[in-house]
């Protein structure tokens, strides 16, 4: 299969979209926070093709993507406690990086839950996505567009990268805004139960209600909740401080550093923000690995970074990387 890549711009590439996602094929879009492969999310032939693609198990839920916020009454159904609260939040963050999980109708297909009686939800904020879904008319399912457990894509390159000749179509809307994938929240006994850490941060989320972060599960009830995820296939070890980090003899080493000490003794080195800002670390988190992983290294360290705001988004996609390799300085296998 030949993988065609066109410019979001184009009024000619919403139009091809638009038909691709119609005929049943599946179309990797730019969201403003990683790239999504999109299927019709309510045909479960054209879903079936994103968990070929990508090599996903089928017990792994996936977001749909709504065209508006009055598509969540078709898809899902809220107590009518819940309803307020769900009123305020997405008045203050969609469109945007927060993705809603409630208990589904019948008209979502199973594939799409992974057999779950709930589905996650949200509106987009990218005009080149929102463009193509009001043009089609309908919600897409859409998980990251990279194979299943690997670094999450924030430029159309890299969905190339990791899916070419897997996929007939992705639309380049240039790098991501957020960099790393959306915050996922459940709205339970007046509670917003964070699913997934993401760019919507939990200190913004309490001016909303009582806040309680779900740790990571081997049965996840939403994407992103996998012990082991957004993974390198160099090992990664994450650490406190590089400048107190021995290499081992005759291993070549990289850093991800959030600090700015002199750090000579790594074979390569990436900042994650010269200015020590999170919301710029985010963005080339899943770059900078990208670009580690592909250095030749045995072993990529990360620098842990304040585990506040967005910080502790961060740190959670480096735990979950870190977790994949058994013993540092040992080349994990291809997948």
């Amino acid at each position: 299969m030949k993988t065609e890549v066109l410019s979001g711009r184009a009024s000619e590439t919403l139009d091809r979209a638009t038909e691709a996602l119609r005929r049943g094929d599946l179309v990797a879009v730019p969201t403003e926070t990683v790239y999504g492969l999109a299927a019709d999310g309510l045909r479960e032939e054209a879903v079936l093709k994103i968990f070929q693609a990508k090599s996903r198990p089928r017990f792994d839920p996936l977001i749909v993507h709504l065209p508006g916020v009055d598509w969540v009454d078709r898809l899902a159904k809220m107590d009518d406690g819940v309803v307020p609260q769900f009123g305020e939040l997405h008045k203050h963050f969609w469109p945007g990086p927060l993705t809603f999980v409630f208990p589904r109708k019948t008209v979502v297909p199973d594939v799409v839950t992974a057999g779950l009686e709930t589905v996650a939800v949200r509106v987009s904020a990218h005009p080149v996505l929102t463009a193509i879904l009001r043009k089609f008319g309908g919600p897409v399912a859409a998980p990251s567009a990279n194979r299943f457990g690997r670094i999450s894509p924030t430029t159309a390159a890299h969905v190339v990268d990791e899916l070419a000749g897997l996929i007939p179509l992705v639309i380049d809307g240039g790098p991501t805004n957020h960099g790393i994938e959306s915050t996922i929240v459940a709205l339970r006994n007046g509670r917003i139960e964070v699913l997934r850490r993401g760019p919507v941060t939990e200190e913004e989320l309490a001016e909303f209600g009582d806040v309680v972060v779900v740790a990571a599960s081997s049965h996840p009830e939403a994407p992103g909740q996998l012990p082991t995820h957004y993974a390198p296939e160099t090992p990664l070890q994450l650490i406190a401080d590089g400048s107190s980090f021995s290499p081992p003899a005759n291993k070549r080493c990289g850093l991800l550093a959030w600090k700015g000490s002199l750090l000579q003794h790594f074979s390569t080195v990436r900042r994650l923000s010269e200015r020590e800002d999170l919301a710029e670390a985010a963005r080339n988190l899943f770059r900078y690995l990208r670009e580690l992983d592909g250095a030749g290294l045995d072993l990529i360290v990360a620098e842990r970074v304040p585990e506040q705001g967005l910080g502790a988004a961060i740190n959670d996609r480096l735990r979950r990387a870190a977790a994949r390799a058994s013993r540092p300085c040992e080349r994990a296998p291809l997948r």
